[in-house]
């Protein structure tokens, strides 16, 4: 898995669950918006939730309830064990400090601007990701927290890298491996130590 899809991936994977956490900020399934009018609920469970949390339901536009609707209709439909994940998320982000709310409120904003090919894209990558070793994530996420850490231009630098390395054949990919190596290498043994500013290729 490589480092720069992680780090649209380390971004979005909170938002993935959640929205299924929406409805958990105001309570607590499928047929289109047409077949009702725009926001009403279409069974009990619905007009429980709505009569549950009838003051923020008042303020929602119908195109906000419709939505709330529909992530409620999405929630019904996930297993027992996603729900307890996703209900444990939600206090996690419950907890975050105001600023790290709104960064991830802002995600969530941009998830949903997302076509839905590239969620889906951002949803395997996620599950391969969940698939890997423990060893192997942590060494993942130790990657991506460095690179949060660097200064920007240096992360538009490492960002730029990744695009050229994208546009690589396999072979070239495999080039560049054996060139990065030879140089560090060639660094370690002139001055006994790794270049720490480096990151290496993936």
């Amino acid at each position: 898995m490589t480092r720069a899809r992680f780090t649209n991936l380390a971004r979005y994977a909170l938002v993935l669950m959640l929205l299924a956490n929406l409805v958990c900020a105001i309570a607590s399934g499928s047929a289109r918006a047409q077949q009702a009018a725009l926001g009403q609920p279409r069974d009990a469970s619905e007009q429980a939730l709505v009569s549950h949390r009838a003051n923020e339901w008042a303020r929602l536009s119908p195109e906000q309830r419709e939505r709330v609707l529909e992530n409620y209709r999405e929630w019904k439909r996930m297993p027992p064990g996603e729900r307890r994940t996703a209900a444990q998320n939600f206090q996690k982000f419950q907890s975050l400090p105001p600023d790290e709310r709104q960064q991830v409120l802002r995600s969530m904003r941009q998830w949903r601007r997302l076509p839905p090919e590239r969620r889906a894209q951002l949803r395997q990558a996620y599950a391969r990701f969940k698939s890997l070793p423990p060893e192997r994530r942590e060494q993942i996420m130790d990657r991506f927290r460095h690179l949060q850490q660097l200064p920007p231009k240096q992360r538009e630098r490492v960002m730029s890298n990744y695009k050229r390395w994208q546009a690589m054949t396999p072979e070239q990919r495999a080039d560049a491996r054996r060139r990065f190596q030879m140089r560090q290498g060639n660094f370690e043994h002139r001055h006994g130590r790794h270049p720490l500013t480096r990151i290496p290729i993936p």
